[in-house]
């Protein structure tokens, strides 16, 4: 791979870690006034209007408005959607550990499915990146005999889900633009989030919400905008392992902005996930 790829990779990547993390702040200041459906909700029909507005003062974006391959649209989208929702309701019956060790198995799913179903190849680096990705991770969170309950299959099928949703996005970008990506995520979502909410929900907002209101829809636009140009960039068994950074990182959001307690293990997870990204993104340099 280029030198300028793996760059280009790890900076949309680093963009994608930094809108997440906005995101879940935005989240957590709606939560206690919107349900998931209602904040999803406008967060779709923010990424509309600002996509729109975009393809008004660009026009070369406005190809990207026409519904070309639109069954792999409509079968990302819905079983993202369907990945979320189930994801949701598997907090209810597990602990938050267990729940997030579980998910994030997803990159280890789009390391093996993107063997067959892109034709890349799992070199030493990659292999590494991903299991000691998997390893910090478990550190950080350390699932009890939780995990051992049926419930924890719901959430190994959420991770399957989100790592098609993966290999379909690296397909995608293969003809589609970033552009077209996002708005058809949008469109298509914007109504199966509103079949699950109440009529006029967005007259609630108060003025005090407008911050958290604009996190999640600049940081929900923006994080998907970087995913997938990180995909387009590189292998997705190159830019899967990157996302292992996201639990230290929102740990230190916490810690930071709502003084949740700074376990030592996320130092620890840390370092294994940032020794196996360092060791990997070093071999790619290497065989460029």
């Amino acid at each position: 791979m280029p030198h300028r790829n793996i760059f280009a990779v790890v900076f949309w990547m680093s963009g994608a870690l930094l809108a997440f993390s906005a995101t879940a702040i935005g989240v957590r200041g709606l939560s206690g006034s919107f349900s998931v459906f209602e904040i999803l909700s406008m967060r779709n029909a923010a990424g509309i209007l600002i996509l729109l507005g975009a393809a008004l003062v660009r026009p070369e974006l406005r190809p990207g408005l026409r519904p070309r391959r639109f069954t792999l649209h409509l079968l990302r989208n819905g079983i993202h959607f369907a990945g979320t929702d189930a994801w949701a309701f598997s907090l209810t019956l597990l602990p938050l550990a267990t729940v997030f060790a579980l998910e994030f198995t997803s990159p280890a799913w789009v390391a093996l499915l993107a063997i067959p179903l892109l034709n890349e190849r799992m070199t030493r680096g990659r292999l590494v990146a991903i299991m000691l990705g998997f390893i910090g991770v478990l550190v950080i969170l350390r699932p009890g005999v939780e995990t051992l309950q049926p419930a924890s299959l719901l959430v190994l099928a959420v991770a399957f889900s989100f790592a098609l949703v993966a290999i379909m996005t690296k397909k995608l970008t293969a003809t589609e633009s970033t552009f077209s990506i996002i708005f058809f995520m949008n469109v298509i979502q914007l109504p199966l989030n509103l079949a699950w909410v109440r009529s006029a929900f967005w007259l609630r907002l108060e003025p005090s919400q407008i911050l958290p209101l604009a996190g999640i829809c600049l940081g929900g636009l923006l994080s998907h905008v970087c995913l997938t140009n990180a995909y387009r960039h590189g292998d997705a068994t190159m830019v899967v392992p990157l996302d292992f950074l996201r639990i230290p990182l929102i740990a230190l959001v916490g810690w930071k902005l709502y003084g949740e307690p700074l376990d030592p293990f996320v130092f620890i997870g840390s370092g294994c996930i940032i020794a196996g990204l360092f060791y990997s993104l070093r071999r790619e340099v290497r065989s460029a």
